[in-house]
């Protein structure tokens, strides 16, 4: 089979650098344009001497007659980039992975209110996939437009899906108590991810509404059909950590109404074994979801330059609260392995190509 000509609109962030370290040495890929406006021109290898030996392609300007050429587009952007670009390329026949939020939040004024900015294509929001591969998989094989979720979403979502799969939850009231390394609010010059400011330090931030909680809400409540009107009353929390790469999401719930054993669950009647089981059940054939064993505690080190979300279930004290510990790689499975390995399934590839990586320790 012929290699995909891939083209990366972005390539300069920390999310368009881990997509070039992932694609380099992929075996169906062929990587054809690489753009950025500030350094068009210069060798990719001259910015990112990691990829030394791995890439002899320079930098250009975006440019939607040159990406028509390309099977497949990602978009490694800021939000508002890629829906000015997208409708142009969809009806060239190129599919496009979008890694910022154009086309995820169906709901385009929920989108605008957040984002602060009016939504150019919102004709293409309706026909784009989310694409979490653990929930959307059939869908993503057929998509032409994919919006990959975001870091948070991932691992809140992969957390929570089980359990409210199973309607095992009271959604009235969940939490999600998430820890970020740096990286995650991205490679532009910030005094806030400065060394001297965010190292021996620990900070909540955005407490009064993140960008990803309607993201979150969106991806819950398409399981969830509570009393509350099908939606989950979620409290989102982000924080930041003195540490590149990384998210720890610890996520708070309470039993509520389940299929386990139908009907109304009284406290405890659930057991963890039984919670166990229904997590290792749920992801048993999903090559990048690892539920560890009952009592676990996982690290983000252990996922780093993965794309291997890794998940424990704790019910303290044998009460009705149920804890899940969720831990990725923000800039593999929370964005560019993701979209890697959307890829994969919308080209019909191995999910694994390209992705079959143990992660970096110490």
């Amino acid at each position: 089979m012929a290699k995909i000509k891939v083209g990366i609109v972005g390539g300069t962030g920390y999310t368009g650098v881990e997509l070039l370290r992932l694609l380099a040495n992929h075996p169906d890929v062929v990587l054809q344009v690489i753009t950025s406006r500030s350094e068009s021109g210069l060798p990719v290898k001259d910015l990112f001497p990691n990829l030394r030996d791995h890439l002899n392609i320079e930098f250009s300007e975006p440019d939607v007659s040159t990406l028509k050429n390309c099977d497949l587009v990602f978009f490694a952007t800021p939000n508002g980039i890629a829906m000015k670009m997208v409708p142009e390329l969809i009806e060239a026949g190129v599919k496009v992975i979008d890694l910022a939020a154009d086309f995820r939040i169906k709901d385009i004024k929920v989108w605008e209110q957040w984002y602060g900015m009016e939504h150019t294509c919102p004709d293409y929001v309706e026909q784009a996939v989310y694409g979490l591969p653990e929930v959307n998989r059939e869908a993503i094989r057929q998509a032409n437009l994919i919006a990959n979720p975001g870091c948070y979403p991932t691992a809140v979502q992969l957390g929570f899906l089980p359990l409210i799969e199973n309607k095992l939850l009271n959604t009235d009231f969940l939490v999600a108590d998430c820890k970020s390394g740096v990286s995650g609010a991205g490679r532009g010059a910030n005094v806030g991810t400065l060394l001297c400011e965010s190292s021996e330090s620990f900070k909540a931030y955005a407490v009064p509404g993140h960008r990803h909680l309607p993201e979150i809400s969106q991806g819950l409540d398409i399981f969830n059909d509570s009393a509350n009107n099908g939606n989950v009353d979620l409290t989102f929390v982000p924080h930041l950590v003195p540490m590149i790469r990384g998210i720890q999401a610890t996520l708070y719930g309470k039993i509520g109404y389940g299929k386990i054993r139908h009907g109304k669950i009284n406290s405890g009647s659930v057991s963890l074994t039984e919670i166990q089981s229904l997590f290792e059940q749920r992801y048993a054939n999903e090559p990048f979801v690892d539920v560890l064993p009952a009592g676990s505690h996982p690290e983000t080190r252990t996922v780093k330059g993965s794309n291997m979300c890794r998940i424990a279930v704790h019910q303290p004290q044998g009460s009705d609260t149920i804890v899940v510990l969720s831990v990725i790689d923000n800039l593999v499975k929370g964005a560019a392995g993701q979209a890697v390995q959307n890829m994969n399934i919308a080209f019909d590839l191995d999910e694994n190509a390209g992705l079959n990586i143990v992660p970096l320790m110490p």
